[in-house]
This record gives C-alpha cells, sequence and structure tokens, in this order.
C-alpha cells in the first residue's frame, strides 16, 4: 500500500486518531462533575448522569435512580449551558473523527492527501479541538 503521507503526516494521523478517538470517550462518559446528593455518590457530563433523583409522584418524595443513562430529551438536559456544550463538543469530536480517519486512509491510499488538504484538515482538527 503506497501512502501520500510522509513520515511526519503518519505520525500526525496516528495522533490524530487518538486523540480523536479520548475526545469522544470522555464526551460519551458521565464522569465530568462528580459530587453527592442525598447521601449518594452522582456523576454527570454533558448528556448523560449516573445516580440522578426523581420524583415519585405516588409517595410525593424524591428517589435516587442509581444508574447511568442519557437525559430523556435534549431539552432535560439542565440548562441552556449545557446545551450547548452538548453540540458544541460534539461537533468538535465529529470534525476531529472525520480529519483523523481521512487522515488513517491516507496512510492506506496514494494521493489521496495533498499539501493543500493537509493545510484544509489541520484547519478543520484546529477549528474541531
Amino acid at each position: 500500500m503506497a501512502s501520500s503521507l510522509t513520515c511526519a503526516g503518519i505520525i500526525w494521523a496516528f495522533l490524530s486518531f487518538i486523540c480523536a478517538a479520548a475526545s469522544c470517550v470522555g464526551f460519551f462518559m458521565p464522569y465530568w462533575l462528580l459530587g453527592s446528593q442525598l447521601e449518594k455518590s452522582v456523576s454527570f457530563g454533558t448528556f448523560r448522569r449516573c445516580s440522578y433523583p426523581v420524583r415519585d409522584e405516588s409517595r410525593q418524595t424524591t428517589v435516587m435512580v442509581e444508574q447511568c443513562g442519557r437525559y430523556a430529551s435534549f431539552q432535560a438536559i439542565p440548562s441552556a449551558e449545557w446545551r450547548i456544550c452538548t453540540v458544541v463538543t460534539g461537533l468538535g469530536c465529529g470534525l476531529l473523527l472525520l480529519v483523523a480517519l481521512t487522515a488513517l486512509m491516507g496512510c492506506c491510499v496514494s494521493e489521496l492527501i495533498s499539501r493543500t488538504v493537509g493545510r484544509v484538515a489541520g484547519g478543520i482538527q484546529f477549528l474541531g479541538g
């Protein structure tokens, strides 16, 4: 398999993939903020949460659901700032993955990545970061 990348380009491609994967894992994991509520350990991220309170209407009390899950809808995310963070971080992860996968394909396909395409990919990667 011929490559259109130099040695530095191949290193860039693999580091880009590792960083994009780490960013996506960080985005999907619900451990951004840790704390306790109702004597239970809780954590949440931009669109996932673990051990969260739910109002039990039949007993008129608040109970803790001790499991991890996504918010029921986009509007269920606690604040507008968290919604914006979810969208911006998700778009950034998507851009990073797009560039990383394109760069990895450039390791296997000759003439896929030219100097101009590499510069544009670097700009997209900067924007995604």
